[in-house]
């Protein structure tokens, strides 16, 4: 995708940060957007049917990469399917939100609706049909401290949730819609370590209510987008991840104006990630290996 080579390394406590070290890419803006491009069409060609590969790249063939859009990812339709049609309902909608991101599995979140939310004995029961009942790969899920009390994941997700959604939701609503605001306000309740989690709901909230969080709002950078937001940062002589993430917004236009839909900031930063997942390989920071590795199948 890009001419690469290599140069020093550096140590650091973020695991990922020293994934890009020793590789030059000659130009970290057009190399994201053609990731964009090349991402997008592997989509196309799968929805439409076609055989694999759906892609002359030995990386895309082979690893395993989020869609360019989010809400194109499985486990995201399965969010907006679960919560679909709560818009006006706003402490509910804001806790099948933090349940689902607590849940994060297609297969679970399928089969239950926002009504099993509101009894936890009966939605343990469910839960416990299916094995695992959370997707425990994706991120990890710290259990929540909660006035003295640490509740683990599924207690978190059964029944905190439903006792404390006024509270979480009477946060939320005075962050002036912007997404780090709300993700700490409710982290200096929750007390967890890392607040991915966190911040995976309260972005998500944006696809149903915009005017309790912008789908504009700047977002924290999590530490796997860290290396190659950095790149960016620097190409474009910038101060921050957030004014690099405007620019590259600003960018679309000349780099890839047949887009669907304008890029937003948690586009930009989640899609950094991406490309360091991708020139990892190149790298040779990261392995085709486990759960690193695609099995193409279609439509799913």
């Amino acid at each position: 995708m890009t001419s690469v080579k290599k140069s020093m390394t550096k140590d650091t406590n973020n695991p990922y940060a020293a994934a890009l070290d020793g590789l030059t890419i000659d130009d970290p803006v057009q190399s994201f957007f053609n990731f964009c491009k090349e991402r997008e069409k592997i989509r196309l060609a799968r929805e439409s049917g076609n055989p694999p590969p759906w892609s002359d790249d030995e990386i895309f063939q082979k690893g395993r990469f989020l869609n360019v859009f989010r809400e194109d990812d499985r486990g995201s339709r399965a969010i907006l399917r679960f919560s679909k049609g709560l818009e006006d309902d706003l402490e509910l909608l804001i806790q099948s939100l933090f349940f689902a991101r607590w849940c994060n599995r297609q297969e679970t979140l399928d089969k239950l609706s926002p009504e099993n939310l509101s009894n936890p004995n009966n939605l343990v029961k469910e839960l416990e049909k299916f094995k695992p009942w959370a997707n425990e790969t994706a991120y990890p899920v710290e259990s929540v401290s909660w006035e003295g009390k640490d509740y683990p994941r599924l207690e978190a997700a059964t029944e905190l949730f439903l006792e404390i959604k006024g509270v979480i939701t009477d946060s939320i609503k005075k962050s002036e819609r912007n997404v780090i605001v709300a993700t700490n306000s409710i982290n200096s309740l929750f007390k967890m370590e890392n607040d991915f989690p966190i911040f995976m709901a309260i972005i998500d909230i944006a696809w149903f209510r915009p005017d309790i969080i912008s789908p504009d709002s700047p977002v924290p950078t999590g530490i796997g987008a860290v290396a190659y937001l950095d790149r960016l940062q620097k190409y474009l002589n910038l101060n921050s991840h957030e004014e690099t993430c405007d620019a590259m917004i600003g960018l679309q236009e000349e780099y890839w104006p047949e887009a669907r839909r304008p890029l937003s900031p948690i586009d930009i930063e989640y899609l950094s990630c991406e490309c360091r997942k991708y020139y990892s390989y190149i790298n040779g920071t990261k392995s085709f290996e486990g759960k690193n590795v695609f099995t193409p199948k279609l439509n799913s």
